[in-house]
């Protein structure tokens, strides 16, 4: 961006409200001869020597004075340069004294509103604070967009996705995935590898650059239509332009039938609407993401700060939620890895994030090393999140995910037990992936795995009690020592409820060599199957001992 290019928008924005949108003591007013209800198209870098201060280019503006001492002459002039220019306000460093009696009187003879800066917030901050407050204050050319909060770019993606009739991508100026529409219908390759990846395929890029459409796409306000062709369904995309700065773009497809007649127009309209949204993605986006994800965190354990962490996230406490619980595994064997995530892993939980996003407004998500918590309003409709995130996962080689759903919070204070319930619902899925040998993604809800989630509990609850000795911690060291099968063999009787027959039939031995190995068993280790409480013990000894070996 040249820095110095205005920001232009309707003038709609007044300096009292942009200045509301920054936090307190990072600019102080001055004077304000005209009050601070004056409207303000936007913000933009100024210095004394800049020939465009014609009243037309800098009217309405807020002006920041870069390298103007706040007490030298200089401060003097800039004022009665700006008011000159019809300038809304000049901003100005903070210095230890008070700002020159000769930079007030100028200002009180003028139109501009004089601002202060402090001396600890630089100007690129500041620049951006402003751009964020002028881009929020103004009102957007979509009446369905001025209810999303600001930089909510996935909701912004589903408004406009309804408006053109097609399939919405908001992509960076690096091509990279920012949101996209939710999915209707089966998307084409190119949409499902882009979103998969977050980004547009290189080859894909240099395919657009060589033919010149980025050039068209980036130097015009227009629309810029990419026909359909046998591989692909037909594009329109857009720059979305915040004065001489591009701030991204606008992609809609056809998601299954031909885009709405009236597309073109509705685009327009929409990149003009998402200026704000960019703008507060761009500024805060990064830093407000983090606040909602500690937000997130604190609403699904609980404690000190839940209430406002609700606020922070917008969980109303008269609406239910649902706690989703993703855990990602790269070329998982027959045991999962417990460290931190792989890139692939984290990729993954990136893609699987804005396809939460794109599910249902109001979605929020968190992350914890390789699992990832999507915290989601529930909907009139029963709908399963978990699935859906796995079905898109399953798009992606070579990575296994298991995503499990807790039961519905009608509070916030029952988020942490539905998170706690997710969190089992995962491990169990883990579990079944770990007894049959052949790791593959699942989902289920809680009340899918009612009886398995609570032996995890009790298992969980015992384990801590469990004795280092005794019949079947002899057992399983003994085996462990010398390579025998008696824990196998005893466990797999267990499962077969007893069925000598069928036991030895998944065992793959002789049902007398199963018979020989339980007598054995009981003479050496005091493992007594026939006895209702040995069994008992037995099973949770395995359990616990399959356990501490993962």
């Amino acid at each position: 961006m040249n820095e110095r290019e205005p920001s232009r928008r309707p003038a709609a924005a007044t300096l009292s409200r942009v200045l509301d949108l920054i936090d307190p003591g990072i600019l102080d007013v001055v004077v304000a001869p005209r009050g601070t209800e004056v409207p303000v198209r936007g913000v933009t870098l100024y210095d004394l020597g800049d020939e465009d201060a014609d009243g037309t280019t800098l009217a309405g503006m807020i002006l920041l004075a870069v390298g103007v001492d706040p007490r030298g002459h200089g401060a003097v002039e800039a004022v009665r340069a700006a008011r000159r220019a019809g300038a809304s306000a000049l901003v100005i460093r903070r210095g230890a004294d008070p700002v020159d009696a000769a930079v007030v009187e100028a200002a009180e003879h003028g139109d501009t509103a004089v601002l202060t800066r402090h001396p600890g917030r630089g100007w690129t901050d500041v620049l951006g604070l402003l751009r964020n407050a002028c881009a929020q204050s103004s009102p957007s050319e979509l009446a369905t967009v001025d209810s999303l909060r600001p930089g909510d770019l996935s909701g912004l993606a589903n408004t406009v996705a309804d408006l053109v009739g097609g399939a919405i991508t908001i992509e960076d100026p690096q091509s990279r995935v920012l949101a996209y529409s939710r999915m209707d219908h089966e998307p084409d390759p190119m949409r499902r590898v882009t979103i998969l990846n977050q980004q547009v395929p290189r080859w894909r890029v240099a395919e657009l650059r060589e033919s010149g459409f980025f050039r068209t796409l980036w130097s015009t306000d227009d629309v810029v239509r990419l026909p359909a062709d046998d591989r692909y369904a037909e594009r329109l995309a857009i720059a979305v332009r915040d004065g001489g700065e591009v701030l991204g773009s606008l992609w809609a497809a056809a998601d299954g039938h031909p885009l709405a007649p009236d597309a073109t127009a509705a685009l327009r309209t929409a990149a003009r609407a998402a200026v704000p949204h960019l703008v507060h993605h761009e500024t805060r986006g990064r830093e407000a993401a983090r606040r909602r994800e500690a937000a997130v965190h604190t609403l699904l354990t609980g404690g000190a700060g839940a209430e406002q962490a609700a606020r922070t996230v917008g969980v109303r406490p008269d609406r239910p939620h649902t706690v989703t619980v993703v855990e990602a595994y790269e070329h998982p064997a027959t045991e999962f890895a417990s460290d931190a995530p792989t890139p692939a892993e984290q990729r993954v939980l990136d893609v699987l994030a804005l396809q939460a996003a794109a599910l249902r407004p109001g979605c929020v998500t968190a992350r914890a090393g390789r699992r990832l918590y999507v915290l989601m309003p529930a909907g009139e409709t029963h709908t399963d999140p978990a699935r859906d995130l796995v079905a898109t996962a399953r798009s992606v080689p070579g990575t296994v995910v298991f995503a499990g759903v807790g039961p519905m919070a009608q509070r916030p204070a029952e988020l942490p037990g539905a998170r706690e319930d997710a969190e089992i619902v995962v491990r169990v899925l883990r579990e079944r992936a770990v007894a049959t040998g052949v790791p593959a993604s699942a989902s289920a809800l809680s009340s899918d795995v009612v009886s398995e989630a609570a032996l995890v509990r009790l298992l969980d609850r015992v384990e801590p009690l469990w004795p280092m000795a005794g019949p079947v911690h002899a057992m399983v060291e003994h085996d462990r020592a010398h390579g025998s099968e008696y824990s196998a063999s005893v466990g797999a009787y267990l499962s077969a409820f007893g069925d000598t027959v069928a036991a030895a039939h998944g065992l793959s031995v002789h049902p007398n060599t199963l018979r020989y190995r339980l007598r054995r068993a009981r003479e050496l280790f005091g493992v007594d199957l026939d006895d209702p409480t040995g069994r008992l013990l037995a099973d949770i000894g395995l359990r616990l001992a399959h356990r501490a070996r993962g």
